[in-house]
């Protein structure tokens, strides 16, 4: 079976997307972590499928799957290459496209900058929602790890997030840290786990241990993330630069009941086919 796909990146978090509409698509997850594997395959923090929609008002659906084969609902740096793919292929001659999710659906707009601005939809912040092993919504949570307590704050993009904030994101126990909270039993669908460090009040650094990927040079959904439980604790202000590895993105939420936006940029790198 031979897939023609497009290798994008949104601010290095890179991404397999694959027209699921003009070709037959039927991958399982050992081809999915066969493509996304970066020796033997095309190398992917993600694979994304384009599909005919779901609802009548949309214009497509959007899957996401993780590099390790399983199947998520969110992806906001997926989310502005999705956008930046049906444009570039003449799937669509929209400016905004509204895109069916396994978590609802997203409103992308293509601004006249070249940048992408995401509707990420509004903030989830019940335990069960998000969801967390908690009995009752709180502004920190604490767990206990190998003897050290991890305080976070944690809502729900779509995809469940826990964000620590650290004193210098550079030197943040990312890895080791992140990868025991990620698959902690607290997050029964386990979580992205990002590390904010305040600069002001209108911009922060991150770094993001991603469900599923591990740490990544950027993440869209963990960038809204942060900025939303960063202005629920009075620490940031509605319009927040985030600095990621990657890249900077442009947050705005304006509080309790609204949308998150997200606007930053979407690359293609090169085009080909792979025999599965």
């Amino acid at each position: 079976m031979k897939i023609k796909f497009t290798k994008m990146q949104g601010l290095g978090n890179d991404f397999v997307v694959i027209d699921a509409i003009s070709q037959t698509i039927s991958l399982t997850a050992e081809q999915i972590r066969f493509i996304a594997n970066r020796h033997f395959g095309v190398g992917c923090d993600q694979l994304l499928l384009v599909e005919k929609p779901m609802s009548q008002n949309a214009d497509f659906k959007y899957r996401i799957f993780n590099a390790d084969g399983s199947e998520v609902a969110q992806c906001g740096n997926g989310a502005r290459c999705f956008a930046r793919f049906v444009s570039d292929k003449n799937l669509t001659q929209k400016n905004e496209i509204c895109v069916d999710t396994d978590s609802g659906q997203l409103v992308l707009n293509l601004d006249a900058d070249g940048l992408i601005t995401v509707n990420m939809g509004i903030p989830r912040h019940s335990p069960v929602q998000i969801p967390l092993q908690a009995i009752s919504e709180e502004k920190l949570y604490t767990l206990n790890i190998d003897g050290i307590d991890a305080t976070f704050a944690a809502v729900s993009m779509g995809n469940p997030h826990a964000v620590l904030v650290v004193s210098d994101v550079a030197a943040a126990p990312v890895n080791d840290l992140g990868a025991k909270l990620e698959s902690h039993a607290f997050f029964p669908q386990r979580a992205n786990i990002g590390f904010m460090q305040i600069v002001d009040r209108k911009t922060i650094k991150l770094r993001v241990f991603e469900r599923g990927a591990g740490e990544t040079m950027a993440c869209g959904s963990g960038a809204c993330a942060a900025v939303v439980t960063g202005i629920e604790r009075g620490l940031l202000d509605e319009n927040v630069k985030v600095s990621l590895p990657g890249g900077e993105l442009k947050i705005h939420w304006q509080g309790r009941g609204f949308a998150v936006f997200m606007t930053g940029a979407a690359e293609s790198v090169f085009e080909g086919t792979i025999d599965l």
